[in-house]
């Protein structure tokens, strides 16, 4: 199998439905560098084309700038003040708020850290990496706890506590789901064989009796604790990349390479809202505390923020360079 991170060479990597900007391409050239074609200029470029800032439109506090590869993954501790980042360099990184590092990048020597989970206490974060490891880390030290846990034959890509700490569940471009006991670094169960061909995100539940995956197959899964499937839900054109829970663990969130966010019932699949604006594939979404809002990021490079009572976009997009 062929893993995102690593493309073969050669190849666009770009499907023509979810382009940069209109009318650009993606390619990679046999020497493993990325190059971009724009049919709007006639121009082939190694820089990476961005959408036109509009007038006025609102510019970033602050541009946090360390990493030397795609970041794949954040996360905001001590209360939302400092940022965790992972990335493809095989570094994550920690920064206060105005972007100042804290210390060195933890560097575990797997190759791409392409997901990262902060403990819902924050004494530690789990990572996972190319190698298709897992990673355990103390995050007042700042090192690696005990040997990788070792399970998956592909990329980890996603990661998740349990609210109550005492399970990891990790998703893979190996199609399974495996869960962990952050105590021993060993499996606790059966890893799953969940159908999605690549597993892209996986979410417990509020009460951490269920929980939910997503992947390249488009269909959204709830399991339960033991690992059994309870539904399947359907209604995405294309891969579905991002899930959250209401609180009350009664509605489940979906982003997705379609361009649209979809609120379900989670007791029984049914679609109840759909969120259309994005232009590109919908890549990361949370909600707010109060769950008022709710907040998306796109390869659009943009993020956007929906009001939940109107389910409708509130202001202009952040947009990214």
């Amino acid at each position: 199998m062929v893993s995102w991170n690593r493309p073969l060479p050669g190849v666009r990597l770009d499907m023509p439905e979810q382009q940069l900007i209109p009318g650009c391409e993606w390619h990679i050239s046999p020497l493993g560098r990325s190059y971009f074609v724009n049919h709007n200029t006639r121009t082939t470029s190694w820089k990476k084309p961005v959408p036109d800032r509009p007038a006025g439109s609102l510019t970033p506090e602050c541009i946090i700038e360390g990493h030397s590869a795609c970041i794949w993954s954040l996360a905001c501790v001590d209360t939302g003040c400092n940022i965790m980042s992972a990335s493809a360099d095989g570094s994550i990184r920690r920064w206060i708020g105005d972007g100042e590092p804290i210390g060195e990048p933890w560097r575990s020597g797997g190759g791409d850290v392409g997901s990262m989970a902060v403990c819902p206490d924050e004494t530690m974060v789990v990572s996972g990496s190319a190698d298709g490891r897992l990673r355990l880390w103390n995050m007042e030290e700042g090192g690696v706890v005990g040997d990788p846990w070792e399970g998956h034959s592909a990329d980890v890509t996603c990661l998740d506590w349990s609210p109550n700490a005492q399970e990891v569940a990790s998703g893979s471009e190996d199609g399974t789901i495996r869960r962990w006991n952050p105590n021993t670094g060993r499996q606790i169960a059966p890893p799953i064989e969940t159908g999605h061909g690549w597993v892209y995100d996986v979410k417990y539940s509020p009460r951490g009796d269920k929980f939910a995956s997503c992947g390249y197959d488009r269909v959204i899964r709830v399991w339960s604790k033991d690992g059994k499937l309870l539904i399947e839900i359907k209604g995405h054109d294309y891969p579905v990349h991002s899930l959250c829970w209401s609180k009350d663990g009664a509605y489940i969130f979906s982003g997705s390479g379609d361009r649209t966010i979809r609120k379900w019932q989670s007791i029984d699949g049914k679609e109840l809202v759909v969120l259309r604006g994005h232009t590109n594939i919908v890549r990361s979404i949370c909600l707010s505390p109060n769950e008022r809002h709710l907040f998306s990021a796109s390869e659009d490079c943009s993020v956007r923020i929906w009001d939940l009572n109107t389910n409708e976009q509130t202001g202009d997009p952040l947009l990214h360079d």
